[in-house]
């Protein structure tokens, strides 16, 4: 389950995305959570680095830029123990998210998620900080814009997951902007290449990258609301035709 920036807006976001999660599990044994920063907190991250040095050393911008994330995860644990749900938090290093040693735009090159299936086998939750991992050389990375959607997928991969959830303040995947069209259509079904499409004619629902590479491993995304009935079965579910079922596991 991914959670983005929205969807962890205020302190009042985490209590609602608590219930989300709480409810899940009562149909999924493992849950793996992924957060986005809250709200705008990246692009004031972004700002703040800029008022300090208009070009700043790309080890620190990534070493800033990933503590927008660590809130949002501890926060959620904290949402969670209030809710009698054991959850633990971890960064993307604690992960066992490897990435390439280019900062601010770096690639995911492996998963070893050994902690978390660690946290899995104990029935906690286990929460990670999207959008950052750490280099070969143990350097704190950042994967660049939609950076969060790339982990969602690439921990779905590692960990065998049988699809990956985006939580969004929509509820799937328009033929339009529905925020500015009332006329806009829901798409129920989507493929991996139409679903592309899309994201290349404009939409920012999800980022392209992660697309690719549940493509590449045939893994199935749903993209849901985080808003209204808990249980709603209303969602854009992007997949293969024919899911496919050999373990071969494709990074970036």
């Amino acid at each position: 389950m991914k959670f983005g920036g929205a969807s962890v807006a205020s302190p009042e976001h985490f209590s609602r995305i608590a219930d989300i999660i709480v409810s899940r599990r009562k149909e999924y044994e493992r849950v793996t959570i992924v957060v986005s920063a809250m709200g705008n907190t990246t692009d004031q991250l972004i700002n703040l680095a800029k008022q300090v040095n208009p070009n700043p050393p790309r080890r620190e911008y990534d070493m800033l830029l990933s503590a927008g994330e660590r809130i949002s995860i501890a926060l959620l644990a904290m949402a969670l123990a209030k809710k009698e749900q054991e959850a633990v938090s971890f960064t993307g290093s604690q992960s066992g998210i490897i990435t390439c040693a280019h900062h601010a735009e770096a690639r995911i090159i492996d998963v070893k998620p050994y902690r978390i299936l660690a946290a899995l086998d104990s029935g906690k939750v286990a929460i990670v900080a999207g959008f950052q991992g750490v280099s070969e050389n143990k350097e704190i990375t950042t994967l660049g814009r939609g950076g969060s959607d790339t982990t969602a997928v690439a921990l779905g991969v590692a960990l065998r997951a049988e699809k990956v959830e985006f939580f969004k303040d929509v509820p799937g995947i328009f033929n339009a902007d529905p925020k500015c069209d009332p006329a806009a259509k829901l798409l129920t079904n989507l493929s991996y290449s139409e679903a592309l499409a899309i994201i290349k004619q404009g939409a920012k629902v999800l980022h392209g990258r992660c697309i690719e590479l549940a493509e590449k491993n045939g893994l199935s995304l749903h993209v849901r609301s985080f808003v209204g009935p808990v249980n709603s079965c209303v969602e854009t579910i992007i997949c293969a035709q024919e899911r496919s079922l050999s373990p071969i596991l494709h990074y970036e």
